[in-house]
């Protein structure tokens, strides 16, 4: 019965997973066909690779972006493994269909071209980024890429000493470089550098927005009362015993680990209890467990 029970756990998990890495390659497709192929703006990746290959040749940008990560996936799955590229192979296809999708609803002039959404491209560089930066933060979230970059980085991650951040910089900066030399525009070429940044940054803040959580330690004789109210809403309370240095008197530590949205309410709870109490609030970098994020391993 346990060994069911975990499978049908990992199961619902790995659905989970998929169905999110959906959303997030959808919204990254509204990004990339609606606000960035209009103006001929080149994201990073293999997406910003298959739109130069769409700009210089007009080969749809599904099937060129499809054939990179075909072969970078074949490259991969011998050194990385299936089970690495599970999610990915997810995020490549959803990524590729979405595109192909949205491409449909995209208007279009009499000479086939694709019409820009709004008439300021600042603006469709702006929305567009933020369009996919959230749509990866979500695919990274669900443990999901949209292959091309990534793979690149944790091959070469994988035999040299090179962080992924830095092979994923060096990789966008020389596919966004490159569309110079088919436009011979420094304006198009300072923007796709610009979308580049601003989806980094999204994406940086959306992650570390969900993820951020807090530690509080909490001193107060009315300990008792205070883990009450704050056990009663589901979050965990963990007491300690410990000894005040100064007064060599025992004391009980509230430790409680918590959103960062869920702070407000502690800080009621605690005052309410106990005015006088001391606490101690500390941002952490992640917590993982039950009532927090899951545990990911690739």
């Amino acid at each position: 019965m346990l060994h069911y029970n975990i499978i049908k756990f990992n199961f619902k998990n790995v659905i989970h997973d998929f169905l999110f890495i959906m959303l997030g390659t959808l919204i990254y497709a509204c990004g990339y066909v609606f606000f960035q192929l209009p103006y001929h703006l080149v994201p990073g990746g293999t997406a910003g690779a298959a739109a130069l290959v769409f700009y210089a040749t007009a080969i749809p940008v599904q099937y060129t972006y499809w054939a990179f990560n075909v072969i970078l996936l074949m490259v991969a799955l011998k050194f990385l493994g299936f089970k690495f590229l599970m999610n990915t192979i997810c995020g490549v296809i959803s990524l590729g269909s979405f595109m192909a999708l949205l491409q449909v609803f995209a208007p279009i002039n009499e000479v086939g071209k694709f019409v820009p959404l709004l008439d300021n491209m600042f603006m469709s560089c702006l929305i567009g980024a933020a369009f996919e930066g959230i749509g990866l933060a979500i695919v990274f979230i669900n443990s999901g890429s949209t292959g091309g970059t990534d793979i690149i980085a944790a091959v070469v991650n994988k035999f040299r000493d090179v962080s992924l951040g830095q092979i994923i910089l060096c990789t966008d900066v020389c596919i966004i470089s490159t569309s110079y030399l088919i436009f011979h525009d420094i304006n198009l070429l300072i923007y796709s550098y610009v979308t580049l940044i601003i989806t980094t940054v999204t994406l940086d803040y959306v992650v570390n927005n969900r993820r951020q959580s807090v530690q509080f330690f909490i001193f107060s004789e009315k300990y008792d009362e205070i883990a009450r109210e704050i056990a009663s809403t589901g979050r965990g309370v963990t007491i300690v015993n410990g000894i005040g240095w100064y007064t060599k008197e025992e004391r009980k530590v509230l430790i409680v680990l918590a959103r960062r949205r869920e702070s407000p309410f502690i800080f009621r709870v605690i005052k309410e209890a106990d005015p006088n109490a001391f606490v101690s609030q500390s941002k952490v970098v992640g917590v993982f467990g039950n009532g927090f994020d899951r545990i990911k391993g690739k």
